[in-house]
């Protein structure tokens, strides 16, 4: 099969089409052929190994365990292990795989739902990575309920775009913050207001949140509170920046120790994959209530050059692997 494949960490530039053999499943596990992956920031601290704690975690010290980069996919069961029962092959489906840049891909069966009906696999295959945190982000650790004012901080990104309709579809009342040429389309998935951070400062005027959910933002705690209510939420998820080791974390961890001796709740999390919330995302694609936003597709021979778009910062929305 081909493959986006790298040897060792490093910029787009260590990324090479190959022919390798299919991956081998377990017997949890799924081989999905894929017709599409999604594309996200993880990939890019995945093929960086960057920050290192990320290494770590089970990708890799020295050299990557898996040289197949992607995580987020859509596409057709191929086979199953002899422990799977939710599946089977010709299975239509979605969520996320291991090392899905690529013609095949395994995934474990708790992370793979049935594919929404009314999408597409581009579609589909942008849904899980940044669906998941959006929805736990608002539900789990917001604890949003209707009429609340949400402010989502990155409302135009991968994360952001969900963030703003699954607020929506809790009944919030939401304020999305984009540049200025993100403004129209963060407003037609449903952002009762948006803000132009290049000419307005959030924390101006007398306008306080709920909650405000912070997506790979880099405004100081202290600025971020003042736009809270006295009993307010803060919930910050993704970083970005902050070196080779914090990688951006250094605000979550100062939020978590700030948090006990103050009257709002800040917070952090990490996002959990797991089928349920996953099925949580489906019905509410299928019911309407959010649609994925996609920005541009790129073939898998053009991964490189899709992570470097997606670096430059002007995406709206997810980017998308066709394979």
């Amino acid at each position: 099969m081909k493959a986006i494949v790298r040897d060792t960490y490093g910029s787009a530039a260590v990324l090479e089409l190959r022919d390798i053999d299919k991956p081998e499943i377990a017997d949890d596990e799924v081989l999905v052929h894929v017709h599409a992956a999604g594309m996200d920031r993880g990939v890019w601290h995945v093929m960086t190994g960057l920050p290192y704690p990320i290494r770590l975690a089970g990708y890799g010290l020295r050299a990557p365990n898996n040289p197949v980069i992607g995580s987020d996919v859509a596409g057709v069961v191929e086979a199953v292990g002899k422990n799977v029962r939710r599946l089977q092959p010709g299975d239509e489906v979605f969520g996320i795989g291991k090392g899905t840049f690529a013609e095949y891909a395994g995934a474990p069966q708790d992370k793979l739902v049935p594919k929404p009906e009314n999408l597409t696999f581009e579609q589909a295959a942008v849904v899980a990575i940044s669906g998941l945190p959006a929805l736990q982000g608002l539900r789990d650790h917001g604890k949003v309920r209707p009429g609340q004012g949400v402010l989502v901080i990155g409302a135009s990104g991968g994360v952001g775009t969900y963030a703003v309709q699954i607020a929506k579809a809790l009944g919030a009342q939401v304020t999305g913050v984009c540049s200025t040429t993100k403004v129209e389309m963060v407003r037609s998935i449903g952002a009762d207001h948006v803000i132009d951070y290049t000419r307005e400062d959030f924390t101006e005027g007398d306008q306080r949140y709920d909650l405000i959910l912070d997506i790979g933002g880099n405004s100081s705690l202290a600025r971020l509170r003042r736009a809270l209510v006295p009993r307010g939420t803060l919930v910050i998820t993704g970083g970005e920046g902050g070196g080779r080791w914090l990688g951006g974390t250094d605000r979550q961890i100062r939020a978590l120790m700030l948090s006990p001796f103050v009257g709002q709740k800040l917070g952090t999390f990490i996002s959990k994959e797991n089928h349920e919330d996953m099925i949580v995302l489906k019905e509410l694609i299928e019911s309407g209530k959010v649609a994925p936003v996609i920005d541009r597709t790129y073939p898998l021979s053009q991964v490189p050059e899709a992570i470097r778009y997606l670096q430059e910062g002007h995406a709206q929305g997810k980017v998308v692997i066709t394979v």
